[in-house]
């Protein structure tokens, strides 16, 4: 029997829905249900031969697990260890390699310093040449952290003023500086298994509730446009289960967040039609990853970016 886990915390729609599919149609051999974590063995292998990871960029617990497990062979998605370094600023650095459009942006040091540092930990760090950055990314702008989601910290800043008004309350987390774009039009894209894409009009001026009630004019060439990039940044990143958002400026999709590998697939929020299509294309792939699990081998997905400096390739090779 090969079991597969869906790794939750306190969603409900969709890791219900998950399971009840997968055992609707898989094939003989193969059964889904909650993930259920005890003892946790150094090495130890699992009994799941896939987990759809939905709650580990909350609880380090169960990151370390997946690691573990990951070691012994369980198909975990998204990769635990590339998940673990994965972070914004490098996503955008990776964009403009990969030839996806993506906003001006700078990184900032953290306004406080970090716990056990002092005033020599950074002896190489220069002044900020703040004229030249505000030059580069122009008002309004966003500052957000380089790592984390879910809209936390983050604050639109219309000139000089706000924005060191805005970083005197960001402590110690590491931020990053971006143009605004103003959009014509948005989507979010869903992306799974670095194949399956779905494109979703979506509205983040919205209230929650309805943002994907969004309604822009069809265009076919802007759809082909956007899955390709979807598909060259879930690629280059590894990630089987992932989110692309796109802002339309002057017909351009600029990615604005593709680093979202727990994306909200509530069917309140996503809505009957995509929340469907999430299901069923989720389970359907986890399905298939378990028909290919081979017991005590690393199975996870690696992106073409560490691919390509294992083998030493450059990066336009993606």
């Amino acid at each position: 029997m090969k079991k597969i886990g869906i790794l939750h915390g306190m969603e409900n729609t969709f890791p219900a829905a998950f399971v009840e599919r997968v055992n609707l149609i898989a094939p003989e051999g193969i059964r889904a249900e909650p993930v259920s974590v005890g003892k946790v063995v150094q090495g130890e292998a699992s009994e799941y031969a896939v987990i759809i990871d939905r709650i580990s960029q909350d609880v380090p617990f169960y990151r370390s697990y997946l690691k573990n497990v990951a070691l012994t062979g369980t198909i975990v998605i998204n990769n635990p260890f590339w998940w673990s370094a994965d972070e914004k600023f490098f996503n955008n650095a990776l964009a403009t390699k990969i030839g996806v459009p993506v906003p001006n942006t700078v990184l900032l040091p953290s306004k406080a310093r970090p716990d056990d540092t002092q005033e020599t930990s950074f002896r190489n760090l220069a002044m900020m040449p703040w004229e030249e950055i505000y030059q580069y990314i122009g008002f309004p702008a966003f500052m957000k952290p380089h790592a984390g989601g879910g809209w936390k910290n983050v604050y639109k800043v219309d000139n000089p003023d706000q924005l060191f008004q805005a970083y005197d309350e960001t402590g110690q987390l590491v931020m990053l500086l971006q143009e605004a774009i103003d959009f014509e039009s948005y989507y979010r894209c869903y992306c799974i298994g670095g194949k399956h894409v779905r494109i979703m009009p979506y509205e983040p001026r919205n209230p929650h509730h309805l943002r994907y009630a969004a309604d822009f004019p069809e265009n076919p060439a802007l759809m082909k446009t956007m899955e390709d990039y979807v598909l060259r940044l879930n690629r280059a990143l590894g990630y089987d289960f992932n989110t692309v958002e796109f802002a339309v400026r002057n017909g351009v999709p600029i990615a604005i967040d593709f680093c979202n590998p727990a994306p909200d697939a509530d069917v309140y929020s996503v809505g009957e039609t995509n929340f469907e299509w999430v299901v069923e294309t989720a389970a359907a792939y986890a399905i298939e990853r378990a028909l290919t699990y081979e017991e005590g081998k690393l199975n996870l997905t690696w992106g073409d970016f560490t691919k390509a400096g294992v083998t030493n390739q450059p990066l336009t090779s993606f």
